[in-house]
């Protein structure tokens, strides 16, 4: 199973959290996960492997939606940023849009995503 990975800025800390608490179910299932650059390189120094793929605003988020549209991703996790300017704004809901249209599993808040982690 691929997981994809994204937490804005001020949001990378919780990520690292909510996957350390969730590590013994990660790595029971055997999850691959892929990421965001920069969101991938903290989740890389906490000890997870990860595939890190561009960084968000340099077309990150665009590649994990087309993960989605391939049928390669089966779950994105995505901590975003709700009281926050983003400059890729039309990619983060391009990306929400691609999930629902191929009913992929979206978690937006650390709640959400550990409903959904421990249906896995």
């Amino acid at each position: 199973m691929e997981i994809a990975i994204i937490a804005h800025d001020g949001k990378k800390a919780e990520m690292v959290q909510f996957l350390n608490e969730n590590r013994s179910i990660l790595d029971q299932k055997r999850v691959q996960l892929v990421s965001t650059g920069t969101t991938g390189e903290k989740v890389r120094a906490a000890g997870f492997e990860v595939t890190a793929l561009l960084s968000g605003p340099k077309g990150g988020d665009a590649q994990i939606a087309a993960r989605v549209a391939e049928g390669k991703c089966n779950m994105v996790i995505f901590f975003r940023d709700p009281l926050d300017k983003h400059p890729h704004e039309p990619d983060i809901l391009m990306l929400m849009r691609l999930c629902d249209v191929h009913n992929v599993p979206l978690a937006t808040n650390p709640s959400s995503a550990g409903l959904l982690i421990k249906a896995v």
